[in-house]
């Protein structure tokens, strides 16, 4: 008798195209869910039966209150190796083994710039003017190279985004509670003596922080307001690290440039949620992380930790 495994919040219906399933295809039947379930309830409905479920990153939470709702749940599979919204006491006392996976960090680097030099050089305005038959040219872009790229966090991904900066001939420099001069030096940036001098003076500034207790919040109404009024904010990685009204507020009193925002406090981003209509707004609905090499990891390893559970040995433990 196979197994059952249902593969969440597959937007773009790629997960069994993606990677190989063949080594499990024997014991484990697949079903791939495209729409996203925001209910529990909905969500309980869809997968009860099931022994195995594969989520994407954070998409989905599993508190104790849903885990204890899927008595058939044997195996837990989230992409990555780091999850804030699995509740790993109540996982193991449901008797479920929860594994990850790598996560490339390049894709969220590419999108980082993809969004900066959008914003810089207004890359959709122009696009926009020119399909629609508009003015032939009504924007002047901000320059990179001799500008100040402010960069919150730099670990894997900040520090890779630091690189480009470097090559753009942009002046460097980052902060975190966490950073020495030792790894600013170790990157070649220069470390930024607070956060309050680094947001006042940056042309640029780019989040790359884990969220944890410490940094929800980090960028609330009185650190945004120190932005230049022709600053830019990226932010790729958390959306709660910033205070997501008083963002708001400053995009719609002018007060920065612009923002590129990949991250939202509530994912599929509603309807009618004022993030699709803010002024001075380029939003992706939360792209750092898909690409087809990112993809191709997440369920690749997911089909390597099915196997290696069946197998009795399971890799890639989280919790």
């Amino acid at each position: 008798m196979q197994l059952r495994c249902a593969v969440l919040d597959d937007y773009q219906n790629v997960a069994t195209t993606l990677a190989d399933w063949h080594p499990v295809a024997d014991r484990v039947a697949v079903t791939s869910f495209t729409e996203h379930f925001a209910d529990e309830d909905e969500l309980v409905a869809a997968v009860a039966d099931f022994e195995i479920i594969v989520t994407l990153r954070e998409r989905v939470a599993f508190p104790a209150s849903l885990l204890d709702r899927l008595p058939r749940l044997e195996l837990l599979v989230a992409s990555g190796m780091r999850n804030s919204v699995i509740d790993f006491a109540a996982a193991e006392r449901n008797g479920v083994t929860v594994c990850g996976t790598a996560s490339l960090s390049t894709p969220p680097v590419e999108l980082t710039w993809a969004l900066l030099l959008a914003l810089a050089r207004g890359i959709v305005p122009e696009q926009d003017a020119l399909r629609q038959g508009g003015p032939w040219q009504s924007t002047v872009g901000a320059d990179l190279s001799g500008q100040r790229l402010g960069l919150l966090g730099l670990g894997k991904i900040g520090s890779l985004v630091a690189r480009v900066g470097l090559a753009f001939g942009m002046e460097v420099t980052a902060w975190s509670q966490n950073l020495d001069q030792a790894r600013a030096d170790q990157v070649g940036v220069q470390l930024a003596p607070s956060k309050e001098e680094l947001l006042a003076s940056s042309d640029f500034v780019s989040i790359h922080l884990a969220l944890g207790d410490r940094t929800r919040g980090l960028l609330g109404a009185s650190e945004l307001a120190l932005l230049k009024p022709t600053a830019y904010l990226v932010n790729t990685s958390r959306a709660a690290i910033v205070d997501q009204d008083a963002l708001l507020t400053v995009l719609r009193e002018g007060r920065i440039a612009g923002a590129g925002v990949d991250v939202f406090d509530l994912e599929p981003l509603p309807a009618d949620h004022p993030m699709r209509t803010a002024p001075r707004l380029l939003a992706t609905p939360h792209l750092g992380y898909v690409s087809r090499s990112n993809y191709r990891t997440y369920y690749g390893q997911a089909v390597e930790d099915i196997e290696a559970y069946l197998a009795g040995t399971p890799v890639r433990r989280l919790g």
